[in-house]
């Protein structure tokens, strides 16, 4: 029998890691053309890894509908409908395929798992910036090589990290983590 529900262990991680998503988001400097870095690329690369694409996916939805009415969880305490539809929307929108993609990976071996997730991180990037692009009318392509160099290290790391405490909670869970 196929289970349709999320059960009460689920939840409890959905909501960790969407706190958690939420304080590393917090974490930023700003790049010229106000675009901020973050460590929410780090964030959405270890909750794939860890949660997998179903639970991955509801913690960022989760997330981004805090954003949306109102709660400061966004870069720089960001929130609302503007920030979502503003010139950082398009990243915040591509942070569900990014995770998803990461999410898909996660039970694969190591390279593979790479490369989904920099997949995810390469439309995160082009949903980001045609959606800067459409606010604004200037391309920030000076910026995306700097970007995309933290954000591949920092995809990486994530993974690895990811990886090892997936291990780690696999093995004190009493149920399959």
């Amino acid at each position: 029998m196929k289970r349709t529900f999320i059960t009460t262990q689920e939840m409890v991680k959905i909501a960790l890691f969407t706190a958690i998503l939420s304080i590393l988001s917090q974490i930023s400097f700003m790049l010229p053309g106000g675009i901020p870095i973050t460590l929410q690329t780090f964030g959405i690369v270890l909750i794939g890894a860890i949660l997998g694409r179903k639970s991955g996916l509801l913690s960022v939805l989760l997330y981004l509908l805090m954003g949306l009415v109102g709660i400061p969880v966004f870069a720089n305490f960001g929130g609302g409908l503007d920030t979502l539809v503003g010139p950082t929307g398009g990243y915040l929108i591509g942070f569900l395929p990014m995770v998803y993609l990461t999410g898909l990976g996660s039970k694969k071996p190591y390279y593979a798992n790479v490369f989904f997730s920099i997949c995810g991180l390469l439309a995160c990037h082009a949903l980001g910036l045609f959606e800067y692009y459409r606010v604004t009318g200037t391309w920030i392509l000076p910026s995306v090589p700097l970007m995309l160099a933290k954000d591949l290290v920092t995809t990486v790391l994530a993974i690895t990290l990811g990886r090892e405490v997936y291990k780690i909670l696999s093995n004190l869970s009493p149920s399959r983590y």
